[in-house]
């Protein structure tokens, strides 16, 4: 007999919902032959998108291609919960643990890119579904309750508007009997569709005469003393400049992948929901939510009023582009399990779409900056997740270094050091199986799980 997670799965789809749309642009042409440029940016991601369009913007005279080894956004920028927020660090919590020096300088920044983030979807009227619904993290039991109160505290002493919740007005917002409290931050944050806004900075791109390259993926790159020469699958580029925005897939530089790893994630969407069902979970204000479990979950509504439920980590030895496995039902059955268990009240519903998205896991969990060949090469990537908008920061940081400039940002640490050292394969392999063993336990069993989730939290990965 079917478990009712099982059964909740027989009819989905294993592709992204948000790619899902008859309204996809058609891919733009595939580079064959020889070109030159001023800049080449590697990957149409959303940091490649926001290079570019932020190269164009600087220098209209400037010629910008982007090349991209698939189509825009089905890498991994079309296939993230969505949730945005002012964070360039993967969070305030984040932030403080990595750079406790430059926290404020590191806040002003957020909300700058916030702004510039907003005016630049306002100035080339893209239609993102872009909805300033606030963020919440709710406490997953009582044992989660210090944790918010940790970021209540926080948030609070930098200025954020937020609002410390406690069980019944958590519940009034988002009905579960799993949440004990919560923090809402309402301001400069929301949810966004990430494939329509994908979309719509690649028509912005355009638009400003970036050109475009798509289905050509890079196989290789060659310094050629004051040029470097990028090879695809069909054509070459000849540029003094290289932007590589490959973030967990980590091409350009096989030394890329000793400080980033690729993560897979896993995300569910239901069917939309009936008005008994929307009744029964309130959720009025649409807030994207992240919770405090171990195997952190995190939650939002679509703008067809579906509930996109996302959080469980995977890893392929040697990082596959997109693994046959996350294809089938059996990587999602945990995940819809706790779904079930966050909202019993919808028991019966059906998943209509899940799929995977790849992470960059580095011991910062956020962006940073490597150079290669003399400097005309610079990796921007690391993204571990609030990635939709810190993006945008990445791309303008990463071009100032790869242009020369001389910007205070430049100079600080997050800018101008790297991540620690990740083991290679197989020990990789290994260790992450063993991590995701005890994060899968580490609420419920404890013991051996949690000595080792702390023994990798103090090697620099905060997972406990």
């Amino acid at each position: 007999m079917q478990t009712r997670a099982e059964l909740a799965l027989n009819d989905t789809t294993f592709f992204p919902f948000w790619l899902d749309r008859q309204d996809a642009p058609a891919p733009a042409a595939a580079l064959v032959g020889a070109t030159r440029a001023d800049l080449l940016v590697v990957g149409g991601g959303y940091t490649g998108l926001w290079a570019a369009i932020q190269a164009k913007e600087a220098d209209p005279a400037r010629d910008v291609v982007l090349i991209e080894a698939d189509r825009i956004a089905h890498g991994a920028s079309g296939r993230p919960g969505g949730i945005v927020s002012t964070s360039v660090m993967h969070g305030l919590s984040n932030a403080q643990r990595i750079f406790p020096g430059d926290l404020e300088a590191l806040e002003a920044l957020g909300h700058d890119n916030m702004a510039g983030f907003q005016s630049t979807i306002e100035r080339h009227g893209i239609e993102a579904d872009l909805e300033w619904t606030g963020e919440m993290t709710v406490a997953v039991s009582k044992d989660g309750l210090p944790a918010v109160q940790a970021e209540y505290d926080l948030h609070h002493a930098h200025g954020h508007d937020v609002e410390l919740l406690d069980a019944q007005q958590t519940r009034e917002q988002l009905n579960s009997p799993l949440f004990e409290g919560a923090i809402w931050s309402r301001k400069a944050s929301g949810i966004v569709h990430p494939a329509r806004l994908a979309w719509g900075l690649r028509r912005a791109a355009i638009a400003l005469g970036v050109r475009l390259y798509e289905l050509s993926p890079m196989k290789g790159i060659e310094d050629q003393g004051a040029t470097v020469l990028v090879r695809t699958r069909d054509g070459v580029i000849r540029t003094p400049r290289v932007l590589l925005c490959t973030n967990a897939f980590a091409s350009g530089h096989r030394r890329i992948r000793s400080r980033v790893a690729m993560v897979r994630d896993r995300i569910l969407t239901t069917e939309p929901l009936t008005t008994e069902q929307r009744t029964a979970i309130g959720w009025a204000n649409r807030q994207g939510v992240y919770d405090t479990r171990t195997q952190l979950n995190y939650m939002r509504l679509t703008p067809d009023g579906r509930i996109l439920f996302g959080g469980r980590l995977g890893y392929f030895m040697n990082s596959p582009r997109d693994p046959e496995t996350d294809r089938t039902p059996e990587p999602y059955t945990r995940l819809a399990e706790a779904f079930f268990t966050t909202f019993p009240q919808l028991e019966g519903i059906r998943f209509s779409h899940a799929w995977s998205g790849p992470i960059a896991l580095t011991t910062r969990m956020a962006v940073h900056f490597q150079s290669y060949h003399g400097g005309k090469a610079i990796y921007a990537g690391g993204y571990s997740g609030f990635g939709v908008s810190a993006s945008r920061f990445g791309a303008r940081v990463g071009l100032a270094k790869l242009m020369g400039e001389d910007l205070p940002e430049t100079r600080m640490e997050f800018a101008a050091t790297e991540p620690n050292w990740i083991p290679p394969e197989p020990f990789r392999a290994l260790g992450a199986k063993i991590t995701m063993a005890a994060l899968d336990g580490a609420d419920s069993k404890g013991g051996w799980r949690n000595a080792w989730l702390s023994l990798v939290t103090r090697l620099g990965f905060p997972l406990s």
